[in-house]
């Protein structure tokens, strides 16, 4: 099945390669060479590269409804930003005694807020196959609730984006409440260890990082997979012409709400993944501007191609870790000036420009087989002309 998904996307068996490649190397290099050798991956190279790969699955997930769908969705950091509070709610459970205030059951910020007790949404977070599943329940179920409505009354274009980026502004105002029982401004922080081993060994740094490179492949595979199905062409079909399709008999709110819940839990996974790498989430993870950062990864690697949105990510965030070092105070001006170019010269993105190219490698072949076969006719009709007086 996955060898039939990339057989004819070539695109994407490039990109995923690369990755993997990437992937392996650092983690050869952080696993067998120690420091100070030419070959050795710092630890911090390993976290990096880790979240590059989070936001990676993140801007597919997107590429998925704006991209397949022509939802443009301003707040898709809502539902990575639930992922992630959902993990580092299981994370904050395994720190148990060990906290600054020895509490076995209360995180530190509940004692220091002078709670008793946890809050009814806390409980069975301390089992992980508990906590995985609300990872993907969680913000599924925002997006179910979210979508059918919205969905349902029709509400579309710039309107449903406004709609979208409320809900995620809304998320952020009730995440910096201490009453919430979140953490409030500081979030969650100060993780020790996941599944029992610790979160500062290179060996967890090690597999988190695979196990973001697996989720990038599975969830690429899965949108691949769905836009090739049945459901993708008529989720085209809506993104091209929905009152057609509509007017065809087919229930278009609810292939919407397929494909809008699909996107959310697979930015849910991103933020779970996300979380035990960088070692906090805050609500500053449901800040708009997030939403829109998105956008602009998969505008710049380019949408509906599902790698490009791999690409844009990838090389936004390598871009922003290389200038804000820089430029501290001038890297969303930059930010915006690349969306600015990309939308009105590369309205197709990377990925556009390797097509343009690949078309015109494409044409030129052609008509140097044109060429070729106007040459070849001359010879073969004196040769005809000699054979006619032979056969009469």
């Amino acid at each position: 099945m996955v060898s039939s998904l990339l057989k004819k996307d070539r695109g994407g068996f490039s990109v995923l390669g690369t990755v993997w490649i990437f992937v392996l190397l650092m983690i050869a290099g952080n696993a067998f060479f120690k420091d100070g050798s030419a070959l050795y991956v710092g630890s911090n190279t390993i976290t990096l590269f880790g979240k590059y790969l989070c936001y990676a699955l993140l801007a597919v997930s997107l590429d998925l409804i704006w991209g397949y769908l022509g939802i443009l969705s301003l707040g898709h950091a809502a539902f990575f930003g639930l992922g992630g509070y959902v993990m580092g709610m299981y994370l904050m459970r395994q720190i148990g005694a060990r906290g600054v205030y020895g509490n076995p059951e209360l995180p530190d910020f509940m004692v220091f807020l002078n709670w008793h007790e946890l809050p009814w949404y806390w409980y069975g977070v301390n089992h992980f196959w508990f906590a995985a599943i609300l990872i993907l329940l969680v913000p599924g179920a925002l997006a179910f609730i979210f979508g059918f409505f919205a969905f349902r009354s029709r509400v579309g274009g710039v309107y449903l984006s406004i709609i979208t980026q409320s809900l995620t502004f809304a998320l952020a105002l009730a995440f910096f409440r201490n009453e919430t029982g979140f953490g409030g401004n500081n979030g969650l922080t100060d993780f020790k260890d996941i599944l029992g081993f610790s979160l500062a060994s290179d060996a967890t740094r090690d597999v988190l990082l695979f196990l973001s490179a697996l989720a990038l492949t599975f969830g690429y595979l899965l949108c691949r997979y769905l836009m090739r199905s049945r459901l993708g062409k008529v989720t085209i079909a809506i993104r091209d012409a929905e009152s057609r399709t509509r007017f065809m008999g087919y229930r278009v709110e609810y292939f919407k709400l397929a494909i809008f819940t699909v996107a959310a839990m697979l930015a849910g996974v991103a933020g779970a993944l996300y979380v035990p790498q960088v070692g906090i989430i805050n609500p500053g993870e449901f800040n708009p501007i997030n939403s829109i950062e998105i956008v602009i990864w998969v505008a710049v690697g380019g949408r509906a191609s599902l790698y490009g949105a791999i690409v844009g990510a990838i090389l936004v965030n390598y871009a922003k870790t290389v200038f804000t070092g820089i430029f501290p105070d001038g890297w969303l001006y930059a930010l915006g000036l690349i969306f600015v170019l990309v939308t009105l010269f590369l309205p197709k993105g990377i990925v556009g420009i390797i097509g343009m190219i690949r078309a015109k490698q494409a044409e030129r072949k052609a008509l140097a087989a044109a060429d070729a076969a106007r040459e070849a006719a001359p010879a073969a009709e004196p040769a005809a002309a000699e054979a006619s007086p032979k056969e009469a």
